[in-house]
């Protein structure tokens, strides 16, 4: 059973940054390509970033392209979201997830497990 817990959300002002952390257990997380995602009030989840396997390629969206960091710690078992110059428009619950498999995924149902969720909220 794989398990995704994430941390790090909170309540930040315009400007600034938050990291984003998700620890996983269960099956060899290096065997997980690993993504991130937002779900806004009243929208739909969209996709935020995405990571491949050793770590060495990432994808973003046009949105956060810039001012969003995706990486991953192999040996903690753990993928990050480092998030600058936050906007209010960043505010949603994050989700991290882990596709089994390699490759830049953007579609969520291609990813086969999920965390639970995290808040993040941006002041203006």
């Amino acid at each position: 059973q794989v398990q995704l817990v994430e941390s790090g959300g909170g309540l930040v002002q315009a400007g600034g940054s938050l990291r984003l952390s998700c620890a996983v257990s269960g099956r060899t997380f290096s065997s997980y390509a690993m993504g991130w995602f937002r779900q806004a009030p009243e929208k739909e989840r969209e996709f935020v970033a995405t990571i491949t396997r050793s770590g060495g390629i990432t994808s973003y969206a046009a949105s956060v392209k810039g001012r969003f960091t995706i990486s991953r710690d192999n040996a903690k078992k753990t993928v990050y979201l480092q998030m600058k110059s936050l906007k209010p428009e960043d505010t949603a619950v994050y989700y991290c997830a882990a596709r089994s498999g390699d490759g830049l995924v953007t579609r969520e149902r291609l990813y086969d497990y999920w965390g639970q969720g995290t808040q993040v909220t941006v002041s203006s």
